[in-house]
C-alpha cells in the first residue's frame, strides 16, 4: 500500500532540469494531482529568506530536490567555487525550510561521484566517506555528501524521514548536449549525429574506449524514486542504477548504430581515460522491490528522438 496519497502536496525542486522533468512526468502519469513546481523567476533557490518562505506559504507535504548545478568534467573542474557554494546552498535552502515547514518526508538526489576514487567496485553505500574523492569534481561531490549528512542529521535530530538517492550515470529527455559541459553519452549522440549530417568518414572519440560506465534512463530513476517514496522507505542512503556497466566502446558504437553514423571509431589516446570501471552496486535497492526496466539501446534511441526534435524544433 502507498504511503503517498494521491492528493499530496508534491513540491519537485528543479523541475525544468532532465531529472525534475522526468519527476514530474512520473507523478502526473501515476495520477498524483497536486505536484507542485517554481521556475528560477519565481524563485530562486540560492535566496535562502525566498525558499523558506516559499515553502511556508505553499506548506508541501513532500518534496523531492533535483535541483542543482550541474555539469561535465570541463564544467566541474573550471567552475570549482560554484559547483560548490551553489549546491551547498540550494540544498541547505530547502532541506532546512523543508524541516521548518513541517515536511516529514523528502528525497535529496545525489551522484554516483559522492564515493571515493579507488572505493571497491561495484560502489555499495558503505563506501561513503572512506577514501579521498576524484579531484576533478571534488566541489561538486562534496556539496552532495554534505546534503546526505544534512538529511541524516535532520532524522536523528527531528524524527524526519529524509532519504538520499544516489544515481548513477543519467540520459534521457532533456539532457545537455552542449559539448563543452555535457556527459559522455549526451556528447556522443550530438557527435555522432553532426558527424552523420557531414558525411565524415571518423568520429573521434577520446581515450582508449576501454573504461566501463553505467548508465540509466531517466525516467527509470524517476520510477524508483517515486517508487521509494511510496514504498516509505526510510534508508538514508540507496544508490539508484541498473546493475551492469558498458564499455565506452561498445557504447560508441551503439549510438552510431541508433543515430546511422556509418563511419569508424578513432579513439584518441592522448586524451584521458579517467575512472577505469565506475558501477553501483543496486542490491539495496533490488531488495526494496525495485529494478530498471530501459534497455540501453531502447534508451539511446528516446534520448536521439528527443536530441533530434530539441535542434530541428
Amino acid at each position: 500500500m502507498s504511503t503517498l496519497p494521491k492528493d499530496a502536496r508534491i513540491f519537485v525542486a528543479g523541475h525544468r532540469g532532465m531529472v525534475g522533468s522526468a519527476l514530474v512526468r512520473r507523478l502526473q502519469s501515476g495520477g498524483y494531482t497536486q505536484v507542485l513546481t517554481a521556475g528560477r523567476s519565481e524563485l530562486d533557490l540560492l535566496d535562502q529568506r525566498a525558499v523558506h518562505a516559499w515553502l511556508q506559504a505553499n506548506k508541501p507535504d513532500y518534496l523531492f530536490i533535483a535541483a542543482a548545478k550541474v555539469g561535465g568534467i570541463h564544467a566541474n573542474n573550471t567552475f570549482r567555487a560554484e559547483f560548490l557554494y551553489q549546491n551547498l546552498m540550494i540544498e541547505a535552502n530547502l532541506i532546512h525550510g523543508a524541516h521548518l515547514a513541517g515536511v516529514q518526508r523528502l528525497m535529496f538526489l545525489g551522484s554516483s561521484c559522492i564515493y571515493p576514487k579507488l572505493a571497491p567496485q561495484p560502489l555499495k553505500e558503505e563506501s561513503l566517506l572512506t577514501g579521498p574523492l576524484e579531484p576533478t569534481n571534488e566541489p561538486y561531490a562534496i556539496a552532495k555528501i554534505a546534503g546526505i549528512k544534512l538529511c541524516e542529521a535532520y532524522n536523528a535530530q527531528y524524527g524526519r524521514q529524509y532519504v538520499s538517492a544516489m544515481p548513477t550515470n543519467l540520459y534521457g529527455p532533456n539532457d545537455n548536449y552542449d559539448l563543452n559541459n555535457s556527459h559522455v553519452l549526451p556528447a556522443l549522440i550530438r557527435k555522432a549525429h553532426e558527424a552523420k549530417l557531414r558525411g565524415d568518414k571518423e568520429l573521434v572519440v577520446w581515450g582508449t574506449g576501454s573504461p566501463l560506465r553505467e548508465f540509466l534512463y531517466v525516467d527509470d530513476l524517476a520510477d524508483a524514486c517515486v517508487y521509494l517514496m511510496e514504498t516509505g522507505a526510510e534508508d538514508v542512503l540507496v544508490n539508484v542504477g541498473v546493475g551492469e556497466d558498458v564499455s565506452i566502446r561498445d557504447l560508441a558504437t551503439l549510438v552510431c548504430e541508433v543515430v546511422g553514423f556509418e563511419g569508424q571509431l578513432v579513439f584518441d589516446t592522448s586524451k584521458p581515460d579517467g575512472t577505469p570501471r565506475k558501477l553501483m552496486d543496486v542490491s539495496l535497492l533490488a531488495s526494496r522491490g525495485w529494478r530498471a526496466t530501459m534497455h540501453l539501446r531502447e534508451g539511446i534511441a528516446l534520448a536521439y528522438a528527443d536530441f533530434h526534435r530539441r535542434v530541428s524544433g
